[in-house]
């Protein structure tokens, strides 16, 4: 994802549109795009995560809730491939400040939900 488009996603994340995003899709979109995304977010409301990596979360998870991306979210099988790459690639970016706990809240979150 390019620097503009970062910013560009950034400025579309809010909580109550990830929160929605994430409970109204939790089945479609799967184990590994959920959790990839609540350990993101996590990670992003921590204080010890510094102002660059909650840019670059707060970017791949302002792509993940938007309804425009590149493969339509309703496309069965493939509609969250795009946003599981972004996700990952964001998530590979700012791997240093992602802690256990980030991880273990999204799991367990992962695991109430879908069981």
């Amino acid at each position: 994802m390019s620097e503009h488009s970062q910013d560009k996603y950034s400025a579309q994340y809010s909580d109550e549109g990830f929160w929605q995003k994430v409970k109204r899709y939790a089945r479609t979109a799967g184990e590994e795009v959920l959790e990839t995304a609540l350990k993101l977010y996590f990670a992003a409301i921590d204080a010890d995560t510094p102002a660059w990596a909650k840019t670059t979360i707060f970017g791949a998870l302002g792509y993940f809730i938007s309804p425009l991306d590149a493969i339509p979210d309703a496309v069965p099988a493939v509609g969250f491939s795009d946003d599981l790459g972004v996700l990952v690639a964001a998530a590979a970016t700012v791997a240093i400040h992602i802690k256990d706990e980030h991880g273990e809240k999204a799991h367990q979150l992962v695991e109430q939900w879908l069981g």
